[in-house]
């Protein structure tokens, strides 16, 4: 189905104002978002045409599917790539795995065609009504954090390596391993209730000897998730006058919090960074691993900048001088969404 034959079930204008939230409400990408919306109104008109041959144009509204529907990855490159330069089958797949990644489909894959579900309905991209609670940020606790925040990590991981059941009692065991060497740049959101983290991240201090593998494949850095059984970082121990490195190792706030504590758990980000130059005098870089594509608007607004992709795996360097991030006003980098 072709970009115009689109326009003829949902005109155009009402494409528009539905992008304009995916990206808006969901911080994707313009592109993702394209792609998202042209592949959700293609199975809402196949599965129409299915109950009715005869259906004529245009769709009443956008709605749910009411069952999962068959789609190739030569039909998703046709409808996501037919007025731009050709993506391959391949890509277009790709494109499959980061829309389920980041919640707005759901999909069973067998061979060359995938069975879809489209998650996110038209009433989920409207302003966010969010009951009052009271968060509060501490220290990691290895004793009670380990295991729920393992859960809340892996998440990240499983799309990319499918791997759903080894991952979390790994990131439990690397967790408490790094709060033993170095605990102060691993802080927790949680809500003030039931004490449940709902956010997480470590800055990680990296010894000289490993800076290079910033330079390096991602795939080959990855830890917390179960492709790589050996650490290819050393951290460095306090004190360390040549330590000029740190990783963001993990930054993550579970997704129905994201767009509420975002800019709080950011702006305690820069305070324990000013905080770990007492410990690290000489740090000047703050790279981070884009391991899940919901983060990868986050790191932009904040300046992030690209080094290198994978060939193997949709991960990517991203770099910063500390400086620059230390000196942001976070609140400006995401102002408030309409």
């Amino acid at each position: 189905m072709e970009p115009k034959e689109l326009e003829l079930w949902l005109d155009r204008d009402r494409q528009e104002q539905i992008l304009d939230r995916l990206v808006e409400r969901l911080g994707l990408t313009r592109a993702r978002g394209e792609c998202f919306l042209r592949l959700w109104i293609y199975l809402l008109v196949k599965e129409h045409r299915e109950r009715n041959p005869q259906i004529k144009p245009p769709l009443l509204e956008l709605t749910l599917l009411d069952r999962p529907m068959s789609c190739s990855h030569r039909e998703a490159a046709e409808l996501f790539y037919s007025d731009r330069d050709r993506g391959s089958d391949r890509s277009a797949g790709m494109m499959l795995d980061k829309l389920a990644a980041l919640g707005l489909i759901r999909k069973q894959f067998d061979g060359n065609i995938s069975r879809i579900e489209i998650v996110t309905s038209v009433a989920d991209l409207e302003p966010e009504i969010v009951s009052e609670i009271v968060i509060k940020i501490e220290q990691f606790d290895p004793r009670c954090d380990a295991i729920p925040i393992a859960n809340l990590l892996a998440a990240n991981y499983n799309w990319m390596n499918h791997n759903t059941e080894a991952t979390p009692h790994r990131i439990v065991n690397i967790l408490r391993q790094w709060a033993r060497q170095y605990d102060r740049g691993m802080r927790v959101l949680r809500r003030q209730d039931n004490l449940n983290p709902i956010g997480f991240y470590i800055l990680y201090p990296t010894a000289a000897a490993s800076v290079p593998n910033f330079f390096t494949a991602p795939s080959k850095s990855l830890h917390l998730s179960a492709i790589g059984d050996t650490d290819p970082f050393i951290m460095a121990q306090a004190g360390d006058l040549d330590c000029v490195s740190v990783f963001v190792r993990s930054w993550a706030i579970d997704r129905e919090y994201l767009d509420r504590y975002r800019v709080l758990f950011l702006e305690d980000t820069q305070k324990t960074l000013f905080q770990m130059q007492a410990d690290f005098p000489n740090l000047c870089d703050l790279y981070t691993m884009i391991v899940h594509p919901m983060y990868e608007y986050q790191a932009s607004a904040l300046g992030f900048q690209n080094m290198s992709r994978d060939r193997q795996l949709s991960v990517y360097w991203m770099y910063l001088p500390l400086d620059r991030f230390l000196a942001l006003n976070i609140s400006d980098c995401f102002p408030p969404k309409v």
